[in-house]
């Protein structure tokens, strides 16, 4: 066991407590449900460096033959696939001087310890939205072009006007990307204001609880045709419009639509002290390894500058993703309002 700003330092310990504290900066997309640990993935990438891939068998297909008694009956193969996710790793430090914890009386140690898992929470997020807007930004033939034209939807560009999100716009866009299979989209994520839009035309009901003094009061999850609504202030937000309106993207995904898992780290905390620097201070380093793979989608290694973690403008590249399912299977969608 090591010291850190002459506390006791015990990683077991901490690791335990690296878990968010209040912040302004909303993580709710993290939380929603859509983001899911994959176990399979997990077993893949323990000891595999940083890609992985991922069998897939397509659905049965072909004409039956006439059973006729006269009629041979053709047999053939089930085909299928793969797609391949991305291990990223990142790594951060926080120093304090010991000086100024003796002049101030505080606790780094324990704000580091309160603080560190919404720090990272904060970073996969951002990860996430760079991943997402880089998936919807595919283009092509096949399935890359149903993708485009039935996923993405822009109101803004379509509308004359200033658009702000209506009553049905959610429920068209699911029934226009999956079709008969838009029961799997269940989770939308949109700004406080595109809630606000929604609230204000009654169509947004907030769930209900019971506090322990028996009395009903509202949750801060809410319901919009047939989705689970997380409000979160940290989706894309464009303002750079000749109109001066914000652009707001509101996400359709389903439950488990983005799969996640930890690769390994065999140091993920650790600390430094040096003695002689600003009259002694110790430093915390931590480390993640981690993927967060939108399911239906391959990573394609850029053919420069790579290394064994892709940056987070690799992750956000457009061109180093491509689509490996039928979009009609892929529940994620995105919508583009004013509001």
């Amino acid at each position: 066991m090591s010291t850190y700003l002459n506390f006791p330092f015990d990683q077991e310990i901490f690791l335990h407590s690296w878990e968010a504290a209040p912040d302004p900066t909303k993580t709710a997309m993290i939380d929603s449900g859509a983001l899911v640990e994959d176990a399979m993935i997990e077993a893949r990438i323990q000891n595999d460096g940083c890609l992985y891939t991922i069998p897939f068998y397509s659905a049965l297909d072909g004409e039956p033959d006439n059973y006729d008694g006269a009629t041979d009956i053709m047999a053939q193969e089930p085909v299928g696939g793969s797609q391949t996710g991305v291990v990223y790793g990142r790594g951060k430090g926080f120093t304090a001087r010991n000086f100024a914890a003796e002049l101030s009386g505080g606790d780094p140690l324990g704000h580091i310890a309160t603080t560190i898992g919404k720090y990272w929470a904060k970073q996969r997020q951002k990860n996430l939205l760079a991943i997402l807007e880089a998936i919807f930004g595919i283009t092509g033939s096949g399935n890359a072009k149903k993708w485009q034209e039935n996923h993405v939807v822009d109101l803004t560009k379509e509308a004359s006007a200033a658009y702000t999100i209506g009553a049905t716009d959610l429920n068209d866009l699911a029934t226009k990307a999956l079709g008969d299979n838009k029961n799997l989209f269940s989770l939308a994520i949109m700004h406080s204001d595109v809630a606000k839009t929604l609230e204000n035309l009654q169509l947004l009901e907030f769930w209900k609880y019971t506090d322990a003094n028996g009395i009903q009061r509202p949750a801060s999850i809410a319901s919009v045709s047939g989705f689970t609504v997380v409000i979160d202030d940290g989706v894309p937000v464009d303002r750079t419009s000749e109109s001066g309106t914000p652009a707001y993207t509101t996400y359709l995904l389903g439950e488990g639509a983005i799969r996640t898992a930890k690769a390994r780290v065999d140091v993920p905390a650790e600390v430094h002290r040096d003695p002689s620097v600003n009259g002694g201070q110790d430093t915390l380093y931590t480390r993640i390894r981690e993927t967060i793979h939108p399911n239906g989608f391959s990573f394609n290694v850029p053919g420069s500058d790579w290394t064994n973690s892709p940056t987070d403008a690799q992750l956000g590249a457009t061109a180093n993703w491509s689509i490996s399912f039928d979009p009609k299977a892929i529940p994620i969608a995105k919508l583009v309002t004013n509001g």
